[in-house]
């Protein structure tokens, strides 16, 4: 490969992981908590389909972006409703949701296939356009991939340098503690989603508005699920979820440039790199001593009756 290859997939994988890298963030968030979210597929798709429609309706990027962003922490409480006040069983509300969403995706953008949009505008980072191998198309970017590090940073402040933080991962350990202790389960919860699902919404957000610029049904292409498999490669830790990002936005970059190159092989085979690494990721981290899943991960808390 040449250093001009090299270049692109590198820059590939910083736009490819973007949005799965938010998404893992808001899902560590809800894991954390104690609540594992099937759904999040769904929620990609209605907030992209969102963030794209008040996009092309409005012309202004940063109002689709907290289009998204709402949209997604919405969907949120809505499955939050209904594993934390119904007490619903949280893997079939999850699928639940999701099928729900798929519906709802499809009929907010319906009107908007195929429009184009103004995206958010793209920079170098300073001190690097005299850098001639990086001062290209590829190497500058928007906004969202300039705060995804600092996002992590700060997920992983509010989990493990903060009272609700702490709070949060009480009950995600044993709510019935946490309760005792003085926490409110259930608001730490319904908390812990909204937050996820914001997160979960400016990469969906990222996904249709700036990277792709547009909307197709189904575009997310299985981020939702690939993004809980990342919480598990992370251990539930927000800063090791980059380099579970970046290894899947590498994988998706590099098959696009096995295609591009014409190589002898099936387009659809080469779809499945990402996922089949993402599968042996896990295959192989499996198998170590310890996983710091939160004890209480999937449960529902009855509470004091």
């Amino acid at each position: 490969m040449t250093l001009l290859a090299i270049l692109g997939v590198l820059s590939s994988a910083i736009f490819s992981g973007t949005s799965l890298l938010y998404t893992t963030l808001g899902e560590t968030l809800n894991q954390r908590a104690g609540i594992v979210n099937l759904g999040l597929e769904g929620v990609l798709l209605v907030s992209a389909s969102t963030g794209f429609a008040v996009t092309a309706a409005t012309g202004n990027p940063y109002a689709g972006i907290l289009a998204a962003a709402l949209a997604g922490g919405l969907v949120n409480l809505l499955f939050g409703y209904l594993v934390i006040t119904r007490r619903a069983n949280q893997l079939a509300s999850g699928l639940a949701t999701m099928f729900l969403c798929f519906g709802l995706s499809a009929l907010i953008g319906r009107d908007f296939v195929g429009a184009r949009i103004t995206s958010l505008p793209r920079t170098l980072l300073p001190g690097l356009a005299s850098i001639a191998a990086l001062n290209t198309s590829q190497f500058k970017f928007d906004l969202l991939i300039y705060l995804v590090l600092p996002a992590a940073g700060l997920i992983w402040w509010v989990l493990f340098r903060t009272r609700w933080g702490l709070g949060l991962r009480a009950v995600g350990e044993n709510a019935s503690t946490a309760y005792a202790a003085g926490r409110n389960p259930w608001l730490i919860q319904y908390q812990a989603l909204f937050l996820g699902g914001l997160l979960a919404g400016l990469g969906a957000a990222h996904l249709s508005i700036v990277w792709t610029m547009t909307w197709a049904e189904f575009m997310t292409g299985g981020r939702g699920f690939i993004a809980v498999a990342l919480v598990i490669f992370s251990k539930w830790h927000p800063l090791r979820a980059i380099a579970g990002a970046l290894l899947f936005g590498g994988a998706v970059a590099f098959q696009l440039l096995l295609q591009a190159s014409g190589i002898a092989i099936s387009s659809f085979l080469l779809d499945t790199i990402p996922y089949l690494l993402t599968l042996l990721v896990l295959i192989a981290w499996g198998g170590t001593r310890k996983q710091a899943a939160p004890a209480s991960l999937g449960r529902v808390y009855q509470g004091t009756e």
